[in-house]
């Protein structure tokens, strides 16, 4: 399976190296204009609503012409977007240039469906695994490259080298990823109204609020965790990117060692909702958090309780779609954490700015809850009543 997917995941490692410089620094440099947390999850919410919109699109789009030159069109995106940001003069600048980023964006949603067109249903949990490890890797590399290059040179290099990278995976995409659809595949895709109507199948719909009860939690903690640890433990940017790096190493583990054995021994509904209970002890720990044991704890019951819900809700999610829909199917869940995205970040960031860091996770721990709530109701219902009603669809 490994040397299958090895392109991709290649690609893939070094483009989340460039993006995941940006996500620690984000919220400093747009502080750095003068804006207050409130408009920092304002802007994040721009660019997640742009990829709402965009990611049913691009997920169909991709069924239709294939995943290859949908990636590439992402790609062409990110790079003018980092770059735009390297000069950008004012907060103005940057909200087009997020716009832009968000536009062309849905390669998380196509990359999935990518790995889906190659590995069989019973081996998607472990391959979606190794795409959260390959994420986890290169968010290993990038906060502190981007610290690195941060502490010499100013906040424009790392948005620079964030825009090679991406203009790199651009080349390696053209001249080395094969496409994963054959001719006929293509011909067979969905149209748009099977994009909305996805949420018209009771069962697969179940999956997909669930998945979004998920996204919004998780969105409103990627949001405002940067602030929390300034506010609460005065970490700066070096600090936070050392955080962050230590994060993105357990969630390697996580997802390549962890995922494939639980998905096997429990199965993917039971291994996600092993998962969501993790985020809900890991959201009540926030506001306990008043020293550096605690807060560890909690980063490795969050990195768990990610790998283990987001890996298996997408197991489920793609295996009650069939081998024609995968793209749409993923790419409208992967527009629940664009979604998400656009409903959280204010949310979280005001709570933490009007009542303090201890309040900060409050929103988070709210959908994680109803999410590990949707998770134990479902395993009432038999899982293979999913994939049945999908492959009657």
């Amino acid at each position: 399976m490994i040397r299958k997917l090895a392109p991709i995941l290649g690609i893939t490692f070094i483009d989340i190296i460039g993006f995941s410089m940006m996500i620690p620094m984000l919220p400093y440099f747009i502080t750095h204009f003068g804006a207050s947390p409130i408009v920092v999850g304002i802007l994040l919410s721009i660019f997640s609503l742009c990829q709402l919109i965009a990611g049913p699109v691009w997920g169909h789009l991709s069924d239709r012409f294939g995943r290859k030159i949908i990636l590439i069109i992402s790609q062409i995106g990110a790079t003018i977007g980092w770059a735009m940001l390297a000069f950008a003069p004012s907060i103005g600048w940057v909200f087009v240039a997020r716009i832009i980023e968000g536009v062309s964006g849905g390669n998380i949603g196509i990359t999935q469906a990518y790995v889906a067109d190659l590995v069989e249903p019973k081996e998607r949990s472990k391959a979606f695994g190794y795409i959260g490890a390959t994420f986890g890797a290169g968010m290993v590399f990038g906060p502190v490259g981007g610290g690195l290059l941060y502490a010499k040179f100013g906040f424009a290099m790392p948005f620079l080298v964030a825009a090679a990278l991406q203009f790199l995976t651009l080349g390696l995409t053209i001249f080395l990823l094969p496409e994963s659809r054959s001719k006929q595949e293509e011909q067979n895709s969905l149209g748009l109204s099977e994009i909305l109507s996805t949420f018209a199948r009771p069962k697969l719909a179940r999956i997909l609020l669930q998945k979004a009860a998920l996204s919004l939690g998780l969105y409103g903690w990627f949001a405002v965790f940067a602030l929390f640890l300034q506010r609460q433990f005065h970490f700066n940017l070096t600090q936070t990117d050392i955080y962050f790096s230590a994060f993105a190493l357990s969630n390697v583990f996580v997802n390549a060692v962890l995922i494939g054995r639980l998905s096997r021994v429990l199965g993917d509904r039971m291994m996600s909702n092993v998962g969501l209970g993790s985020l809900v002890v890991a959201f009540v720990l926030v506001p306990l958090s008043h020293n550096y044991v605690v807060l560890v704890l909690g980063m490795a019951t969050f990195s768990l309780g990610m790998g283990l819900a987001s890996t298996g809700i997408t197991a489920l999610i793609s295996a009650a779609a069939g081998d024609e829909e995968q793209g749409a199917v993923l790419g409208t869940s992967s527009s629940l954490d664009a979604m998400a995205g656009v409903v959280s970040p204010p949310i979280s960031t005001s709570l933490l700015g009007r009542f303090g860091p201890g309040f900060a996770a409050v929103e988070s721990l709210l959908f994680a809850t109803i999410a590990f709530i949707l998770g134990f109701y479902a395993t009432l219902r038999p899982q293979t009543d999913i994939i049945e009603e999908a492959a009657s669809s």
